[in-house]
């Protein structure tokens, strides 16, 4: 880390000049008066012991297509979303370096919609199901109190489903920019008696930056809200549709230098692609049992198909095919309990609960035959259940002093049957589970009515995802059930201020100590499997802020410093090769720096808003062989609202990547072919209008 910039940087958000008087705007809440839910027992985010943020629904919506949470969490210290320009694989989410080693979905960090995991019990989830366009706000909570909702190290992400107005409204969207970038969605909500309803169906299309890597997704998202029992049901259902998306794959260093919006001649060759079909239908019950007691109750189930054809043939007797078929049904439950009382003269609210996964998976995979499908190479049932129990408690024990403890037991279990079992190919069936206590203790010291200051301390627990026991070293057939969870200790300490109505600043400083590491072991004819490093460590600075500077300015600012590295040598791949201890975690820049300027002008509704996003130098995989170039880009959007024959109307225009520069936007860790690289887009283009009318 770089104490001085740092520093200097808290400096000039402290110095930040307060806010003028102005008039309120329903669409903007002050962050600091929000009650957060991420650490199960709702209070004021400024008063949570954690490192925790939430993003509000103008700044995820405003001049955004509403399509990716990178459009909208770059304001976020500590969380690093990279948009990889490939929708075959999702986004590449990660949380104090954890989960930048994914390949595909977002792994460490656990993902949830409107209390609706989007996180399978194996810690894999994906993004692509988020309905940003109805979306409240988000919330991101970082450090050990993430470890309160299971199998998740680095954080958890929740989105909230905004509430639908009395009168019944209509929203419109279209959005059109380069590359052949489409979006248009359709928005109606209301309120029906004591009935509350809203709903979003929406087309996004691309033909993409790079050749190859063209994706339609089509999205669905309702959400139901009534009185029942003495208190609130909450009714989710969502679905998504993504067929044949396009997979361009990585580049080489050379291919990156030469053309970055060419392909690997493997893309075209074998047709790399992916088509994902998923529909969700979940329910949360809420209600006071007494005045100091409360129930929450969960119901969650769903399906998902993926077929994928992969870069290369799978045409090996041991080899598990080019093209991945997966047909899964999940599903879980549930249950939270609250109750609020006084002891020693000062509040305490506990909660206590469990949680129920489950996830069945039929897999097969085979050869791909220059882009078709061929002959059967693996077939198999998978299941992986998680049975986990929780508590945790809150108390204000002094007027200026508040305690929270908690922990978590999970089990997770992994069952594999193989029907695959012929010739060369013996019987790979097995088990394995994997048990863990996380606890979590914080304590926040009330300084003053503007200022906070907190620690805490925690384990956390991640074990392998299917995705990562899929192979076994050596080219041995089965599930490496050999690999063993991730364990961290973290620590933490922060300060959050409140400078003035519409302004704070926050900084949080923390050490993460992880035994057994999940890293890229070998890769060979498309298969990648992983073991256990020894020991690993994160020494990381947060800092953010953002205020209303007067004369319609605004300012965001969010820093992140995280010097993530081997602290213990490792072997690892065929042949051999010795990590030493020193090296840096691939895939996870030591500095990400992040601004946002706006002026608005109340009475035309135009608003400016210019976007500066840094980030350090990234390296490929674990013995650093190469790196991808530290990058600076700029955005610059313009807006205006305005009303007509009661239809409000809102455009946009935005620019992206103002200076034309040319980046790899993000890396494919420890690629087998040397494909690491991930161009970002030069000079890009978007507008958008929104057109609201309330019946």
């Amino acid at each position: 880390m770089r104490p001085a910039p740092a520093l200097a940087f808290l400096a000039l958000a402290g110095a930040a000049p307060p806010a003028l008087s102005q008039a309120p705007d329903d669409r903007a809440t002050p962050v600091e008066g929000l009650t957060v839910t991420a650490t199960r027992i709702p209070q004021p985010g400024f008063d949570v012991p954690a490192a925790i943020d939430v993003v509000d629904a103008r700044a995820i919506s405003e001049g955004k297509a509403q399509v990716n949470l990178s459009e909208s969490l770059g304001r976020v210290p500590g969380i690093v979303v990279q948009n990889r320009q490939n929708y075959a694989q999702d986004l590449q989410v990660s949380s104090r370096g954890f989960g930048a080693r994914s390949t595909f979905g977002v792994r460490g960090v656990r993902l949830i919609a409107d209390g609706i995991p989007a996180t399978m019990p194996d810690g894999q989830g994906q993004a692509a199901t988020f309905a940003l366009a109805s979306a409240d706000r988000i919330e991101v909570l970082r450090g050990p109190f993430s470890s309160l909702y299971g199998n998740a190290s680095g954080g958890v992400v929740q989105v909230f489903t905004r509430d639908g107005p009395p009168d019944p409204t209509l929203d419109l969207f279209l959005a059109s920019g380069s590359y052949g970038t489409r979006k248009a969605g359709l928005l109606a909500s209301t309120q029906a008696g004591q009935v509350n309803l809203i709903g979003d169906v929406s087309r996004f299309e691309t033909d993409g930056y790079r050749e190859h890597s063209r994706a339609v997704r089509d999205t669905a998202n309702v959400k139901v809200a009534m009185p029942l029992a003495g208190g609130k049901l909450t009714l989710v259902a969502n679905a998504l549709d993504q067929p044949d998306t396009q997979d361009p794959l990585g580049l080489n260093r050379a291919q990156f230098e030469a053309d970055p919006r060419q392909v690997d001649p493997s893309a075209i060759l074998f047709d790399t692609r992916k088509s994902i079909r998923q529909s969700q239908l979940g329910a949360v019950h809420e209600a006071a049992l007494t005045p100091a007691d409360s129930l929450q109750v969960r119901l969650y189930g769903g399906s998902r198909r993926v077929v994928q054809f992969l870069g290369q043939s799978g045409d090996t007797p041991l080899g598990s095919g080019g093209v991945v078929d997966l047909d899964r049904s999940y599903g879980g439950a549930g249950l939270r309990w609250t109750h609020a009382f006084t002891v020693g003269g000062g509040e305490a609210t506990v909660t206590a609960g469990f949680d129920f996964d489950r996830l069945d998976e039929r897999r097969r995979g085979f050869v791909n035959d220059l882009g078709e499908q061929g002959a059967l190479r693996r077939d198999e049932d998978d299941r992986v259940s998680n049975r986990d129990v929780f508590a945790q408690a809150g108390w204000r024990f002094a007027p200026a002093w508040r305690a929270s403890l908690g922990a978590r037991r999970s089990r997770v279990q992994f069952e594999s049957r193989d029907f695959y079992v012929t010739g060369p190919n013996p019987d790979d069936s097995g088990s394995q589970s994997y048990s863990r206590t996380t606890p979590v203790a914080g304590l926040v010291f009330m300084a003053s009515p503007r200022w906070n200051v907190y620690a805490n301390a925690g384990e956390g627990f991640e074990t392998p995802t299917f995705a990562e026991l899929a192979y076994r070293p050596g080219g041995a057939t089965g599930l490496n059930f050999a690999l063993k969870p991730a364990r961290s200790r973290h620590g933490e300490m922060g300060v959050k201020g409140r400078l003035a109505e519409g302004a704070r600043v926050t900084a949080a400083l923390f050490r993460i100590d992880t035994r057994d590491e999940i890293v890229t072991n070998g890769s060979s004819g498309g298969r990648t499997d992983f073991r256990n490093a020894s020991r690993t460590r994160r020494d990381g600075l947060e800092l953010s802020a953002e205020s209303r500077l007067g004369a319609g300015f605004e300012a965001v600012v969010a820093g992140t410093w995280l010097d993530a590295r081997f602290t213990e040598a490792f072997t690892t791949g065929t042949p051999a090769v010795t990590v030493p201890a020193g090296n840096r975690l691939p895939g996870v820049p030591p500095v990400v720096l992040h601004g946002e300027f706006v002026w608005r002008h109340a009475a035309s509704g135009f608003h400016a808003g210019a976007e500066v996003h840094h980030a350090g130098r990234v390296f490929v995989n674990e013995a650093n062989v190469d790196s991808a170039a530290s990058y600076t880009v700029t955005n610059l959007r313009v807006g205006i609202e305005s009303r007509a024959g009661g239809v409000t109307f809102k455009a946009f225009a935005r620019v992206d990547n103002v200076t034309d520069r040319r980046y790899a936007g993000s890396v494919i860790v420890a690629e087998a072919r040397g494909r690491y690289f991930e161009p970002a887009p030069e000079r890009n283009f978007l507008v958008g209008l929104t057109a609201s009318a309330s019946f």
